[in-house]
């Protein structure tokens, strides 16, 4: 007989060694047990961010996070179950207890209200089609940032991002996301847990070996535009970005700003998932192929029901809220 219980005390530190070697993420052991504790310590983790564990006896035969996400669908609201994490233990392998972790939570997740489950797949999209999720593809961005030939930063004000900025990004979000017809509906402690989670992966790296770049374009003393960037050694990862103006010129001045800061280095490689009409005029789309983690989505409750299937131009998404 199997219970599926949250994770929690040493059950959660036996998921914790096993699922290292896979989602490590260049951390130490330890660091990666921080890591996990110090999402749940932040506003939005400690209510929406949960492991859960199947166990037959003191066995954890699977473990897998879930989340909780309020989202828009069609312009009605939703709450989404994300599921990430997925693992089975090496000795359980081959007995179905993933798609029974996997059948349980979604079950649980209906009944609190749920109704879209979505995932992200690294092992392509075949194992969760069988259960009954559809892929939506996205695709991996190479990008290029046009340089002023004088080699100097725009005339744009430029600094460093914090908590003040918030509620000006929760507004941008809104604005830009409004057209699409799938999109998380982002408040002040969703924002901050996005941006903190990725701080604190490069806080706890070893040093020097990652980066988070947080800045803000500022007008009239407010946020008008913003950007998170992670780095890894000559990579910059765009996490999200927004803008006042759909242009979002400011976003590319931006850019530009933090490019102009060292003229004498070699150029990063600059890579990003951009919303469909998202594209700041000082920045070029230079290669273009599919991304390892695969979107993949499941209505879970007649609520979800209704439109035509999702596709890449209906959503808009960040990578920086990639779970």
């Amino acid at each position: 007989m199997t219970n599926l219980v949250e994770a929690d005390g040493p059950i959660l530190d036996r998921i914790l060694d096993d699922t290292h070697h896979i989602w490590h993420d260049g951390l130490t052991r330890y660091a990666y047990g921080r890591f996990y504790a110090a999402q749940l310590a932040t506003p939005w983790g400690r209510t929406h961010l949960r492991r859960w564990a199947l166990l037959e006896g003191d066995t954890v035969l699977a473990s897998a996070k879930l989340y909780r996400f309020d989202a828009m669908l069609d312009r009605r609201p939703i709450q989404v179950a994300g599921l990430g994490a997925v693992f089975t233990s090496p000795d359980s392998r081959g007995r179905g207890a993933a798609r029974e972790l996997l059948e349980r939570l979604l079950e649980r997740a209906a009944a609190d209200g749920a109704g879209v489950a979505l995932l992200f797949s690294e092992i392509g999209a075949d194992y969760y089609a069988r259960l009954g999720f559809v892929a939506i593809p996205m695709n991996d961005l190479k990008l290029r940032i046009t340089e002023s030939t004088r080699y100097g930063a725009p005339m744009t004000m430029v600094r460093g991002g914090d908590d003040r900025d918030l509620r000006d990004i929760v507004a941008m979000c809104a604005t830009r996301a409004e057209p699409y017809r799938f999109h998380l509906i982002r408040d002040r402690d969703s924002v901050h847990f996005a941006i903190a989670r990725k701080r604190m992966l490069a806080g706890l790296a070893s040093p020097g070996t990652r980066a988070l770049h947080f800045f803000i374009a500022e007008e009239g003393g407010s946020a008008a535009a913003y950007v998170v960037i992670s780095v890894h050694a000559n990579e910059w990862t765009i996490e999200e970005a927004g803008d006042r103006d759909p242009d979002a010129a400011r976003v590319g001045a931006i850019l530009q700003a933090l490019i102009a800061r060292e003229p004498a280095e070699k150029r990063p490689s600059i890579r990003a998932w951009l919303p469909d009409g998202f594209l700041p005029p000082q920045v070029t789309v230079i290669g273009e192929t599919p991304s390892k983690d695969v979107m993949m989505t499941l209505l879970i409750s007649d609520s979800a029901r209704g439109g035509p299937p999702l596709t890449a131009a209906d959503i808009c998404y960040w990578r920086g809220d990639l779970f």
